[in-house]
């Protein structure tokens, strides 16, 4: 009995064995890419393929100091074009550090260019001065510093001013280029013409002529930018050095491998003269264009509309707009001024009523008070008040106001200070510079102290403005 069971079980046993192995015979035979595919998805770690974006830069190692000097020496005109480490951090900084800015003027550069080259030949001055407006602005003719200096030349209100670049609620010609590259230059031959050294120019149009002077008189009277350089602000101090490097870094791009194929172009033009309202949506829907296109054409009017102030005004449009004006130019005109009493409301109701008006700024001297200044300029205390964020009516002597004031008061204001000071028949009198000192006057003057000068004018103190004529003996 034992033994039939145990031959029961050895049958049975090698049956199942028989099954088994087929089975596995079958599964390895057929089944065995998809075991061995969930095999390899159990042991491995899940993983996405990422597509590498195929724009990534390819930076050059760094250029040895002796090849940089020498490419700069190749550059070098009639600017002296230096060459140390702060020269060199500066050029790492373009080629290296921020080579989208270096790309970005790259595509601007033909818009002005051709503008800065026709205005520096036309005034005689070196061609590479071109490359200022990149520190300056980064070619962008609306550009606005922290300081209020606007434009592509970076001109504060002041000195714009001077050299006749006027700005109201409507229009600032700070932003024309044309304006502004022609005040550029009138005003950097004029450093030039003080200092005689290019480099100390440059210092001026940063931080004024007379920061740099008081630097030279720091250092011991040195006559380079870097004898000078730990006596100017800390702007100051960088301002060369981006200037050289950014003269390199445009011109050695390509050496760099900074490559930009594309070009920022000036939309074909053509120019209308005005002297009337003209809101510029309202022109741009009747001639089929893009009001954007108007407002890069026409980078100085700020208030999207030209105001009708007497003057005569000439402004750029789009070709295919001139073409359309010509065919029916008084009634398109005319649809344009619709809105006049909106805008000029608006520029009432901003606060500061400064539409038709200029911008000045005025110091304020000994016996000044808000009245009288109001009085002078033609204005009411009360925006006198809220264009300076004035909360009382104290004022302090040497303190800055802001003044939109028309062109009648102006006149009536420089009539005011030619009839209050009463010069001796046969007396000598000094136009004063932007920049000058009662010290820098009393040296171009012989014979004359500076007590000397502050006794025949009346002056309690050394401040002076731009213009302001002093007796001088």
């Amino acid at each position: 009995m034992r033994k039939f069971v145990t031959i029961i079980f050895s049958v049975i046993t090698v049956s199942v064995y028989a099954q088994s192995a087929e089975e596995k015979d079958s599964i390895v035979e057929v089944q065995s890419p998809i075991v061995v595919d969930s095999l390899i998805l159990k042991d491995t770690v899940k993983t996405e393929l990422v597509s590498l974006p195929s724009d990534i830069d390819f930076i050059p190692g760094d250029e040895s100091p002796e090849l940089v000097a020498d490419r700069l020496g190749c550059l070098q005109k009639t600017i002296e074009l230096s060459y140390n480490s702060k020269v060199h951090a500066f050029i790492d900084y373009f080629t290296v550090r921020d080579r989208d800015y270096t790309k970005m003027v790259l595509r601007r550069r033909d818009l002005y260019f051709p503008l800065f080259e026709k205005k520096l030949k036309e005034y005689g001055l070196p061609d590479e001065l071109k490359y200022l407006s990149i520190i300056e602005s980064g070619l962008n003719p609306r550009a606005a510093s922290a300081a209020r200096a606007v434009g592509l030349w970076q001109f504060m209100s002041g000195t714009g001013s001077y050299f006749g670049l006027h700005n109201n609620w409507f229009t600032d010609d700070r932003m024309d280029p044309e304006k502004a590259t022609d005040a550029a230059c009138r005003y950097l031959s004029q450093l030039y013409s003080i200092f005689h050294n290019w480099h100390l120019a440059l210092a001026a149009y940063n931080s004024g002529p007379g920061t740099v002077r008081w630097a030279v008189r720091r250092s011991g009277y040195k006559k380079t930018f870097w004898e000078i350089y730990p006596y100017l602000p800390r702007e100051t101090r960088s301002y060369v050095p981006q200037y050289i490097a950014i003269i390199y870094a445009v011109n050695y791009a390509t050496e760099h491998n900074i490559q930009e194929y594309q070009r920022e172009e000036i939309l074909p033009h053509d120019t209308i003269a005005l002297n009337q309202f003209l809101h510029l949506e309202t022109f741009a829907k009747m001639t089929g264009i893009c009001v954007e296109d108007l407002q890069s054409l026409n980078p100085h009017i700020k208030g999207n509309a030209i105001p009708e102030d007497g003057k005569h005004r000439t402004i750029k449009v789009p070709k295919s707009a001139k073409e359309l004006l010509s065919q029916n130019r008084k009634t398109i005109l005319d649809s344009a001024a619709i809105g006049k009493r909106e805008v000029e409301a608006l520029a009432k109701v901003t606060g500061d009523y400064t539409n038709g008006r200029d911008r000045n700024v005025y110091c304020v001297r000994n016996g000044d008070v808000l009245g009288t200044i109001a009085q002078r300029f033609g204005v009411s205390i009360r925006n006198l008040k809220e264009w300076n964020n004035l909360r009382g009516n104290l004022i302090r002597v040497g303190q800055r106001l802001i003044i939109w004031a028309s062109n009648s008061a102006k006149a009536n204001q420089a009539t005011f200070h030619t009839s209050s000071v009463q010069y001796p028949q046969d007396s000598k009198t000094y136009t004063v510079q932007p920049g000058d000192t009662l010290w820098d006057i009393s040296k171009k003057v012989p014979g004359v102290t500076i007590e000397k000068i502050k006794s025949l004018n009346n002056l309690k103190e050394d401040k002076l403005q731009p213009g302001q004529k002093l007796i001088v003996g």
